[in-house]
């Protein structure tokens, strides 16, 4: 059992890497050449954008871990090369050279529409207001249509590890002036993990399945948990739950957030 994973040198890529070692999978990492993978990770030099490179990493593969994605940029041309036809090439490699591998896609959270009553959940309408979400869209339409053996992972915020993500978020926020009381869903790397260990079971085959913690924290309390200000307001909050994710349909399927809060994180050193 082999599984190749793309996007292993990324923020969430490089972390689940080192955690697949830990756990004994047999790990190969499609990486450019002049990059490094984790210890135990076997390298093989390729590129989602060049197809000719893909065969070679697939071959004896029983199971594709696809994390590559483009985000913060404003280069729109690249996000959809990357997300969209980059998961294109990702898909006819594994139809071709793997047809009876399983392909796990790491999605976010951010498809969704605004204006949701509720957390937002797999089955919610999805809205490709910006490259990003929009790419991705594509990327999992293409997937699900695809014949192959599939499954699709929705990310909240990632954070943890010393990654500095979350000490980003506070100032984030402030520069596309979200109000202090929105609520983000999030996820330590050590349950990002561990979700995809738990797709590598099959036990998330043929489905879209959002991953978050137990809590979303507000803006508000994010910075006061890393000792940061943050503008208060007592005006209303619109669309109270955007960015909110319903990981039910994850815990119902056997995911349990080891790491249940970013407090939770704190108390125990792991941001």
């Amino acid at each position: 059992m082999t599984t190749l994973v793309t996007g292993g040198t990324g923020l969430v890529g490089s972390r689940l890497l080192r955690r697949f070692v830990e756990a004994g999978i047999e790990t190969r990492g499609l990486v450019r050449p002049g990059k490094e993978l984790p210890a135990g990770v076997t390298a093989v030099e390729g590129d989602i954008l060049d197809p000719a490179t893909l065969p070679a990493a697939l071959d004896g593969v029983t199971d594709v871990v696809h994390l590559a994605a483009l985000f913060r940029t404003p280069d729109e041309e690249q996000i959809w090369r990357v997300n969209r036809d980059g998961t294109h090439n990702l898909i006819t490699a594994v139809q071709q050279a793997a047809p009876g591998a399983r392909l796990i896609m790491a999605s976010t959270g951010n498809v969704y529409t605004a204006a949701l009553t509720h957390p937002a959940r797999e089955d919610d309408p999805l809205s490709p207001w910006a490259a990003y979400p929009a790419s991705k869209i594509e990327a999992e339409t293409e997937l699900r249509a695809s014949g192959l053996n599939w499954s699709i992972i929705r990310l909240p915020f990632v954070y943890g590890d010393q990654d500095g993500h979350l000490e980003a978020l506070p100032k984030m926020a402030a520069d596309r002036s979200w109000h202090p009381a929105r609520k983000v869903s999030m996820a330590h790397h050590a349950d990002i993990a561990a979700a995809f260990q738990l797709a590598l079971t099959g036990t998330f085959d043929g489905r879209i399945v959002n991953v978050t913690d137990e809590t979303a924290p507000s803006i508000y309390e994010v910075a006061q948990l890393l000792g940061e200000e943050y503008p208060s307001s007592g005006e209303p909050l619109e669309d109270p739950w955007q960015g909110q994710m319903d990981a039910g349909l994850a815990r119902s399927l056997g995911f349990r957030a080891t790491v249940p809060s970013v407090y939770a994180a704190a108390r125990d050193g792991r941001v």
